[in-house]
């Protein structure tokens, strides 16, 4: 932990390296950054316009799909081009206010992310577990309501993060060893106390992502026990499409994270590195696949975007 000791000025200009130690390789792990993010650009894109424009798919589901598909475009927005900046152009250098605002979108999308996968887990639940109140509980009013919900919880539980980081001095090194500025990664490098960022960034973990991954397993134990008591065959391999889908998504969501905890558990035996690529991963990995997975598993969607895509063709 750093000292509070500093006399030299605090740096207000850091320079992002990348991945150390792969340097060399920067222009070839630029690739699958180049086509995740071109992937989850145009993939959400495309994913947001169907269920804003077909009016068959305005219900609860599609609308927290939406949500999902606009906090990907963030989150992939906020990071990938930075990274491929110094990948290109060795183009590193950014502001503490710079770093600042990025870890706050990073961070408030994350959260973001994991609170509308809760509702969509509670949607779940409700339309499987109790169908016929489905219209009322999940009423356009409490969707509205549960999306501020989930943008408010963000916002206010990342905001403190800003000045938490604002309010350190960094006097030593201004290189940070990563793609982009994250939270512990940057307050790392500070000349002095940290504790205080250490206990509430982990506080926050614990009680947005943590609590809301506990809560999506109560509710799809209850689903699936629901499920697998269903009579018919056909509305039983309908349900499990459904969950299996948004079970894909949850998966490739939390466990990168959780991969990427097991490997700082164990960071004196792991390459640096390695914590970059897995964090990197967490940016990457759910912004791609979540378009992919749905519009693969969901065949409302899957028929829009054909329909879309043809009547286009034809007017080309």
């Amino acid at each position: 932990m750093a000292t509070p000791n500093h006399t030299s000025p605090s740096h207000s200009l850091f320079i992002l390296l990348g991945i150390p130690g792969l340097e060399d390789q920067h222009t070839w792990i630029s690739l699958p950054f180049l086509l995740s993010y071109l992937v989850a650009v145009l993939g959400n894109s495309l994913l947001v316009f169907i269920i804003m424009t077909e009016r068959s798919l305005h219900e609860p589901m599609y609308f927290f799909l939406c949500m999902l598909g606009v906090a990907d475009l963030i989150l992939s927005t906020t990071t990938v081009p930075k990274a491929l900046a110094i990948f290109w152009f060795h183009a590193g250098e950014i502001s503490l206010d710079g770093c600042v605002t990025q870890i706050f979108f990073i961070h408030a999308t994350f959260i973001a992310e994991s609170g509308i996968l809760l509702a969509m887990a509670f949607d779940r639940y409700v339309a499987i577990c109790d169908p016929l109140r489905y219209t009322t509980v999940l009423s356009r009013a409490v969707i509205i309501r549960v999306g501020l919900a989930v943008v408010l919880r963000s916002f206010s539980v990342i905001l403190p993060d800003v000045f938490l980081v604002k309010r350190l001095p960094f006097c030593h090194s201004n290189m940070l060893p990563h793609t982009y500025c994250e939270h512990m990664a940057v307050a790392k490098f500070a000349c002095a106390y940290i504790r205080v960022n250490v206990w509430y960034g982990l506080s926050v973990l614990l009680s947005t992502v943590v609590v809301d991954a506990l809560l999506i397993l109560v509710s799809y134990i209850f689903i699936l026990n629901a499920v697998f008591q269903l009579p018919s065959r056909g509305a039983l391999q309908k349900a499990l499409g459904t969950c299996g889908s948004h079970l894909g998504v949850i998966s490739m969501f939390y466990l990168p994270g959780i991969f990427t905890i097991i490997a700082q558990r164990f960071e004196h035996h792991v390459p640096p590195y390695i914590h970059i690529l897995l964090a990197n991963v967490c940016m990457l990995a759910p912004p791609m696949l979540n378009p992919i997975i749905y519009g693969v598993k969901t065949r409302q969607i899957r028929e829009c975007v054909v329909s879309t895509l043809s009547s286009q063709w034809k007017l080309c």
